[in-house]
């Protein structure tokens, strides 16, 4: 492994705005798989470069899992017994430094890539988000977008709203009013959501509460969805006015759910 490999792979991970763990091997005793100064990049669900593989492998990365789960902010010092703990033949022993970084980010869904819609990612684009951009044309999305958004152009927006992470932040701004609707009831339904807001005046908000109560959404669940979507006290009808304020709202529903959390 060159060192300029690991290190590109590493700013990619906070570009991206993903935790994840980085394991070096410090010391190494007798027979190792090996030597001193290797590492692994460990993500909730990735491993990138190796440090020998077999139990050695699989228990540190066990460790850096749970340390991204737990939500760790300061490293770890293991030392491995490679023949007694671990059961591999080599018979050494293994010191691992486990450093978590990269703080989890919310994960912004944005749906529409209208006026607002590029309006409102081309703020969020200069916050510390992941976001993942929806829409089912894709000749509205720009040529080229930074790193940490992802673009899906799917004829039928609502089926992927299942596809997203629990915890999401979601925003509703498609130019149709029934595909509104249809994604309303999808997200509402799952319920897992941090924040979901929807474009509109007080009238559809109206209208969708007396059709989404229809489809059993209940009383609880419509007090969750943001509608007209947007700090009040941000006014203009012009779309970066606009995005200004749901960008806003993101913020400070955001800082509430940090302020809970610690």
């Amino acid at each position: 492994m060159r060192t300029d490999d690991w290190i590109t792979r590493l700013h990619d991970l906070q570009r991206r705005g993903e935790p994840f763990v980085v394991a070096t091997l410090v010391e190494n005793q007798g027979s190792t798989p090996r030597d001193a100064g290797s590492k692994m990049l460990i993500t909730a669900d990735q491993i990138f470069y190796t440090l020998g593989g077999g139990n050695l492998e699989f228990q540190v990365t066990a460790i850096a899992r749970e340390m991204l789960t737990s939500g760790a902010k300061t490293s770890r010092f293991e030392r491995f017994s490679l023949g007694a703990r671990l059961g591999q033949c080599c018979g050494g022993m293994a010191s691992v430094l486990l450093e978590p970084l990269g703080q989890p980010q919310p994960h912004v869904v944005v749906y529409g890539a209208g006026h607002v819609g590029r309006a409102l990612v081309n703020i969020l684009s200069t916050l510390p988000c992941r976001i993942t951009w929806v829409d089912a044309r894709a000749s509205e999305f720009p040529v080229e977008v930074d790193p940490q958004i992802t673009c899906i152009v799917d004829e039928e927006p609502e089926c992927t709203v299942a596809q997203m992470p629990a915890g999401s932040y979601f925003i509703v701004l498609t130019h149709d009013h029934q595909l509104d609707f249809a994604l309303s009831e999808q997200i509402l339904k799952r319920g897992d959501f941090r924040y979901f807001g929807l474009i509109g005046s007080d009238t559809k908000r109206k209208r969708f509460d007396y059709r989404l109560s229809g489809k059993g959404i209940s009383d609880e669940q419509l007090t969750r969805m943001r509608c007209p979507v947007g700090l009040p006290d941000v006014r203009g009808k012009l779309p970066a006015e606009i995005a200004v304020a749901i960008a806003g709202e993101f913020i400070a529903a955001y800082g509430a759910h940090n302020q809970v959390v610690s």
